[in-house]
């Protein structure tokens, strides 16, 4: 019976620390709400925050890019492959497209 106690516990733990986790974790918009996070101007649109990105690393080649939501602010994750071949990830503020980080990735 302790044996029982002790998973239960346990489960109780693994569970908390799951729901912890996904509420930390980045929320991916879609195309219908990024674009109307555009048009209400709550946002930039991709093509402005590229060009910030794009300029910082001339010549790069767009990997992939996704709007994400996390605690209330919208941010741009980049990823390019610059001409040297080297991948870098850039967080970039959607509202005003200050490069918040930018670092190479794995």
């Amino acid at each position: 019976m302790k044996w029982l106690v002790r998973y239960s516990g346990i489960s109780v733990l693994v569970l908390a620390v799951l729901l912890l986790s996904a509420q930390a974790m980045a929320r991916d918009l879609g195309h219908d709400e990024a674009l109307r996070l555009r048009q209400s101007g709550a946002i930039l649109g991709l093509e402005q925050v590229l060009e910030t990105a794009l300029g910082r690393y001339p010549g790069a080649e767009l990997l992939e890019a996704e709007l994400e939501e996390k605690h209330g602010h919208y941010r741009y994750e980049i990823e390019l492959l610059t001409v040297d071949g080297v991948a870098r990830e850039l967080d970039v503020d959607a509202r005003d497209g200050r490069i918040l980080r930018d670092k190479e990735d794995d």
